[in-house]
């Protein structure tokens, strides 16, 4: 119905003071283009915009942001102005969040540039830029009562709004710890506003348990056809994990501008070339410049993606029979509890499959969300961590729990680190259940993380795709020796690695076939003598 043109033919008669172009004409791009069109071109019966929110994940240096001023200011000038709309733009940080905002006013001056000469007073400079631009607060207020401002992720400002703008800039890097908070107020805000409207745009993060994941894998399966939903436009402009980094026609796919000479060709070459001898530059160039998603650890014990490779679902019905090994990590205040069983494949030899279950405790579950930047409430209210009364684990439900495990499954070992855990551990073998120490030094654990890591590069590590199991996994960085023996450490103070350590311990009792159970303790006694 031609929204979509009145939308482009308003963004060309914009000026960009970097402009090359005739009058520092706004460079509305073939690719740019197709965007506007795509947003404001589609529309219900009744005029409203079909296209709810936008996700654009663009590499670095295409100029998104500078588009996304275009499209700010289409609310504040151009023929998608309401009055008395607030728009909003949120970046990581102030200094960020400070380039949107001179991108914008940036093109109010471009057209004040043009302007006859009015006069350098205060009020007629305003008047000639038709709007008013509060350069100390990163405010700008146009007629009609429409205000733009832009804001940090971390201001507590940037809650209790109404905006029928937002834009979402790099939310991968967003400085609240769960930046969900911010996003959800943000997005109800919107939601009181009629045609309102959110773009997104950012390039590829790391880690799969953080807000700027959950809204591209939202796009992702919008983009192909998983979910239905119209409202949502996917724009996304990211190479395959697999692709062939150094091929000079993937970086033109990825990144839109290059045809039309940005980013700089000549320095992706050059970064190129020093990231094929610089592992750490080669992880930086397939984030930032083909939008490649990256594991959380900077050194990570294994490929997430091959570790993803195990995320088959199986039924713990069907395990009831099966020899089982256990290990528990207890946490030493706040931090997780977990219980890791593991059976010995019996569909491949020399594999494993394992479950988890995580404890932590009730009190603060969302501040301790913010502190690790992890969806705590959602995993409990999914049923994959369970939340003890408390601000610390309740050792008698993890207990329990464990006692609950070896009456249902043929349990040969209870493995603990015994830090911590001799209180427990002295109960449970007084009543007969097969507790045992497992240190988790260099020596104990080095084979185990070895026999760990061989069964997941092997395809032979099952684990039903647990996303807490996976988080622990994901947050490994790996210390090795001048031997070779390999270590589990946090990347970060606020990373938590205990999963994956208790299934490391796991994995290496099933792997030793290790039963320290009685003989008196089954049924099925043998004849003859028991000498010791």
């Amino acid at each position: 119905m031609g929204y979509g043109q009145r939308a482009v033919d308003f963004i060309r008669t914009l000026r960009h003071p970097l402009s090359t172009r005739p009058g520092n004409a706004f460079p509305l791009d073939p690719w740019a283009e197709r965007i506007i069109r795509q947003i404001y071109g589609p529309r219900h019966p009744n005029g409203s915009r079909v296209v709810k929110t936008a996700v654009l994940l663009v590499p670095r240096g295409n100029r998104k942001t500078t588009l996304t001023g275009a499209i700010t200011l289409l609310h504040a000038k151009g023929p998608e102005r309401r009055p008395g709309a607030q728009l909003v733009s949120v970046a990581v940080d102030k200094k960020q969040a400070k380039g949107v905002f001179k991108e914008v006013a940036g093109m109010i001056d471009g057209d004040y540039a043009f302007a006859p000469n009015v006069g350098n007073s205060a009020k007629t400079v305003d008047e000639a830029r038709g709007a008013k631009i509060r350069d100390y607060v990163s405010k700008i207020v146009f007629p009609g009562g429409i205000e733009y401002e832009a804001l940090a992720s971390d201001a507590g400002t940037a809650q209790g709004r109404t905006p029928s703008l937002i834009i979402a800039d790099e939310i991968h890097a967003w400085l609240k710890r769960d930046p969900r908070e911010l996003w959800g107020a943000m997005r109800a805000g919107a939601a009181k506003v009629a045609n309102s409207l959110t773009v997104v745009t950012t390039t590829a993060g790391a880690g799969q348990e953080n807000l700027a994941f959950d809204v591209i894998d939202y796009a992702r399966k919008v983009a192909r056809g998983e979910i239905e939903d119209p409202a949502t436009l996917p724009i996304l402009f990211e190479a395959p994990r697999d692709a062939d980094w150094k091929d000079e026609a993937l970086w033109h796919a990825v990144n839109p501008g290059l045809a039309f000479g940005y980013p700089d060709l000549e320095g992706l070459r050059q970064m190129a070339r020093e990231a094929e001898h610089k592992p750490s530059e080669r992880s930086i160039f397939q984030r930032y410049h083909l939008n490649i998603w990256q594991d959380h650890s900077s050194d990570p014990f294994v490929e997430m993606a091959i570790y993803d490779q195990g995320d088959e679902p199986f039924d713990l019905a069907d395990l009831e029979h099966e020899p089982c090994w256990l290990a528990v990590d207890l946490s030493s205040n706040s931090d997780l509890t977990v219980i890791v069983a593991c059976w010995r494949d019996p569909d491949q030899d020399g594999g494993y499959i394992v479950h988890p279950w995580f404890f932590c405790p009730r009190d603060n579950l969302h501040r301790r969300a913010e502190r690790d930047g992890v969806p705590y409430p959602l995993w409990a209210e999914e049923g994959f961590i369970e939340p003890t009364p408390g601000n610390v684990v309740d050792f008698r439900i993890v207990e329990d729990c464990i006692r609950d495990l070896c009456e249902r499954f043929d349990v040969r070992e209870i493995a603990f680190d015994p830090h911590l855990a001799r209180v427990m551990m002295n109960t449970l073998r007084d009543d007969g259940y097969p507790a045992v120490e497992m240190r988790q030094g260099w020596v104990t654990m080095a084979p185990a993380i070895k026999e760990l890591e061989r069964a997941i590069i092997a395809g032979r590590f099952i684990h039903g795709g647990h996303p807490v199991l996976r988080w622990c996994f994901d947050n490994i960085a790996v210390e090795t020796d001048k031997a070779g023996n390999k270590a589990f450490h946090k990347g970060k103070s606020r990373d938590r690695i205990d999963g994956a350590v208790a299934a490391a311990m796991a994995v290496a009792r099933a792997a030793t076939g290790e039963d320290t159970r009685s003989i008196y303790d089954s049924d099925e006694r043998a004849d003859g003598l028991l000498v010791w």
